[in-house]
């Protein structure tokens, strides 16, 4: 597996360390001033969306699934639907390109992430954070959290829209325990070296690295 994991690191209780990151009021205020802002900005988009994803096929506009928050609390996460079946078990499969499962409307959505943007709604509840380790579905966190010594780490602050990880390429599936443990050890150099300067450049990052991404499906 590659990465050296940091000692220090591996020692520390995620349920009891609170790092910078996790309690800063000037970052909430932030994420709570800008999810409201964009929200409404959005709003025609996510009801054009929701009416388009409602006319291709069945099933309700918004999907939800459980994922792990800070400390590990779940929550349950808003996107719009683009596939045609929902999946919040034991057993997650990830979307892979050319899934038979996405919807045309999904697709459009996907490519575009117009499909995360109801998380702004975690974002504004406190679920979740414009900028942080991506939440991954409860499968996912039980499997890879025992194969990967530091995974537990990444809970350590709240899941966000965007994170360090995706701005270096590492988003969409996971091909193998490498793929993830790239993921995360970004993922806890962000939380050791957050400020809000890092957010306000991942901010900026993410969208050429949405346009440009060629593991966004």
């Amino acid at each position: 597996m590659s990465g050296a994991w940091n000692t220090e690191v591996l020692k520390r209780d995620p349920a009891t360390f609170l790092p910078r990151v996790a309690v800063d009021p000037i970052k909430r205020f932030c994420d709570v001033l800008a999810s409201a802002l964009l929200l409404f900005f959005f709003l025609p988009v996510l009801l054009l969306a929701a009416l388009l994803i409602r006319l291709e096929s069945r099933g309700p506009a918004l999907f939800r699934q459980t994922r792990g928050g800070l400390n590990g609390k779940t929550f349950i996460i808003y996107k719009l639907r683009s596939m045609r079946c929902e999946e919040n078990g034991d057993s997650v499969v990830q979307a892979k390109r050319d899934d038979d499962r996405i919807t045309r409307i999904g697709k459009l959505i996907r490519a575009t992430s117009i499909d995360e943007l109801p998380q702004l709604m975690n974002v504004l509840k406190g679920d979740m954070s414009l900028v942080g380790p991506r939440p991954h579905a409860q499968a996912h966190d039980a499997y890879y959290g025992a194969l990967i010594p530091a995974y537990q780490m990444r809970f350590q602050a709240r899941p966000g829209l965007t994170g360090l990880a995706q701005i270096k390429g590492l988003r969409g599936a996971t091909n193998d325990v490498d793929d993830m443990a790239n993921r995360v050890k970004a993922d806890i150099d962000y939380i050791d070296n957050w400020s809000l300067l890092t957010d306000l450049r991942i901010m900026l990052l993410t969208v050429p690295h949405l346009l440009l991404a060629e593991n966004a499906y």
